[in-house]
């Protein structure tokens, strides 16, 4: 899914960074609502947890490559607005040290991945909560589905990007089924990922998943030590 320096003209690249700019300017401002005691380090880890996931990458076509988006998974455990922080952090350090991605393409990677696939994530994942028994096992569930969803949508966009600024010799139609072929495949793996994951972290810390606030007890497990008498 990372899109490479010059993969699209510069009109495209500057309008998709604008969209980056305000949409993590706006998120900037609304993680102050999301952000605790609790959540604030959770936020570290899964960025941390993201950036190795997102090392595993393989080949799609027309030099951009596909891998694991993260982006349903961190709106799930953090809120989708430090979720996009902590995308937009990950493909910032990518750009910089990995040669992951480009800085001309920085913009669209992080409208792509952390605006397009988290908020399509989180949406449907609420969405499904809403049709599902309101009990903590939904929550993985939902996730998983949102995680799902997101990645095609996220290659979608990619589509539509490359059909009004791409660079590449390569007809759009050949993008789209390359693109969203291997992202359905890619989502299928994503969904796995993201349901165990966040039923990992239920199971242990429930109040660490902000998506299951309201259905989980927010107070961390009790540790009872014994003493000797």
């Amino acid at each position: 899914m990372h899109v490479p320096d010059g993969f699209f003209n510069a009109p495209t690249s500057v309008a998709t960074g604008a969209v980056a700019a305000v949409g993590v300017g706006v998120a900037l401002r609304k993680a102050r609502a999301e952000l605790d005691d609790r959540t604030a380090p959770m936020a570290g880890l899964v960025a941390a947890f993201i950036f190795a996931g997102q090392m595993i990458n393989f080949p799609v076509g027309a030099g951009t490559s596909g891998h694991l988006l993260g982006g349903a998974l961190a709106a799930v455990l953090v809120g989708p607005w430090t979720g996009a922080l902590c995308i937009s952090v990950v493909l910032l350090v990518q750009a910089l040290f990995m040669a992951d991605g480009g800085l001309t393409a920085l913009g669209t990677n992080i409208t792509l991945m952390a605006l397009v696939g988290g908020f399509v994530g989180y949406g449907v994942f609420r969405l499904v909560l809403l049709v599902l028994p309101r009990k903590v096992t939904s929550v993985p569930v939902a996730a998983a589905v949102g995680a799902l969803v997101s990645v095609p949508a996220a290659a979608t966009a990619f589509t539509l990007l490359f059909a009004l600024g791409g660079t590449a010799d390569v007809a759009t139609g050949k993008v789209l089924a390359a693109m969203v072929g291997w992202h359905v495949v890619i989502g299928i793996g994503e969904a796995i990922v993201t349901g165990l994951v966040v039923s990992a972290v239920l199971t242990s810390r429930p109040d660490l998943v902000r998506g299951a606030r309201g259905l989980a007890s927010n107070r961390a497990p009790l540790i009872t030590k014994e003493t000797s008498a």
